[in-house]
């Protein structure tokens, strides 16, 4: 059985697609189904995959709002100097200051993680593809001892039929030989009520069959 450093070895320095959304993975699996191990893991991808989109979804959304507020403190300071500035529009910008230091916050946490998770994928589906790569090693192996399980039933089957066919052979010859001389012997009446005349109908039906291919021919 190969061990878990082999397979890190061969994933070395190759560019893994992410299995999740590959169809080809998913479809190794039709027959059998996943493994705990596998399904779980898979999950977890799905979730960091899952995660980086809501945060690139967040980050524009955060943006665009931060711009907004921007604005909003250009339009609300136009035409005026702070001295000039009436307390409600004071605390309106202040406000809005106080909401794009929030926004920078959040902007920052996001943009940190969305620099992370990227790393977190990568090792995750590295993982599963050691899980997968485990797998279908011992699926391979099992696959080629049954198939050659069956290899050799199918060669003992071909012997025994091959066999049984030169027995069927043989017993049908002698049965005519039986009967050719019965018939000769006792005639086919006596025959008829032993009920052993099928094998003349027999050997008639095969006659005309004969004739007929050669007809054709």
């Amino acid at each position: 059985m190969k061990s878990e450093e082999e397979f890190k070895k061969a994933l070395a320095d190759k560019k893994v697609p992410v299995l999740v959304l590959d169809q080809k993975w998913h479809r190794l699996f039709a027959v059998h189904g996943k493994p705990d191990e596998i399904k779980n893991t898979e999950d977890e991808l799905r979730e960091l995959l899952a995660r980086q989109g809501k945060l690139t979804s967040d980050l524009k959304d955060l943006k665009s709002l931060k711009k907004k507020l921007m604005g909003s403190i250009v339009v609300n300071m136009d035409g005026t100097t702070d001295d000039s500035l009436d307390a409600a529009r004071e605390k309106k910008l202040d406000e809005t200051k106080r909401l794009i230091d929030e926004t920078n916050q959040k902007i920052e946490e996001t943009e940190d993680e969305l620099l992370d998770i990227p790393k977190k994928i990568r090792e995750t589906n590295e993982g599963l593809m050691l899980l997968s790569m485990e797998y279908f090693y011992a699926k391979i192996r099992i696959n080629q001892e049954e198939s050659k399980e069956i290899e050799e039933w199918i060669k003992q089957v071909r012997v025994d039929l091959k066999k049984n066919i030169i027995k069927k052979q043989n017993r049908d010859i002698n049965n005519r030989e039986i009967y050719a001389y019965l018939h000769d012997i006792l005639g086919p009446q006596v025959l008829d009520v032993f009920d052993i005349q099928y094998l003349e109908r027999e050997e008639g039906q095969n006659q005309d069959k004969k004739e007929n291919t050669e007809e054709e021919q």
